[in-house]
């Protein structure tokens, strides 16, 4: 699990409209069939991603095919919550995550707003050097200082 419902498990909760689940690449035709044959609309399907509709319901995937991605879901940890047991990844993979997220549209604040509410509420566990990566991968480090400055 990956976006909004993720963040509860990293101490950060806040309302949200979808579910964002992270999916290895190699079984995004099985999910696609799994979904659509839930009742399930297609929206959009690409070689990254998969977004579906049923009513008012909205769940999307992100497939994993870069090595990164791929290392986050391997190390995803399990969780119990209303849904059940789900596997959520890292506080610094989702962090990364929202970063690319912001990155490809600065319009979704709402991304930027929770890497603040993920690195307040878990400064002292937060592997800081795996998140330095994630800013420097995106040429972003000015940024990750100004967000720490923010919360110190």
């Amino acid at each position: 699990m990956i976006g909004g419902l993720a963040l509860a498990s990293h101490n950060v909760v806040r309302a949200t409209q979808d579910v964002d689940l992270l999916v290895d690449a190699d079984r995004a035709d099985d999910v696609h069939a799994a979904v659509t044959r839930l009742g399930y609309d297609c929206l959009h399907r690409s070689a990254e991603a998969g977004n579906y509709s049923r009513h008012d319901e909205r769940v999307d995937f992100l497939y994993a095919s870069r090595p990164i991605a791929r290392r986050l879901l391997a190390g995803a940890r399990e969780v119990k919550t209303s849904f059940g047991d789900l596997r959520v990844i890292s506080t610094e993979g989702l962090i990364g995550f929202k970063l690319q997220g912001w990155v490809n549209d600065p319009r979704r604040t709402r991304d930027m707003e929770d890497i603040r509410a993920l690195l307040r509420a878990n400064r002292s566990a937060v592997d800081m050097k795996e998140v330095r990566e994630y800013f420097q991968l995106f040429d972003r480090m000015e940024l990750l200082d100004e967000l720490l400055q923010e919360i110190d």
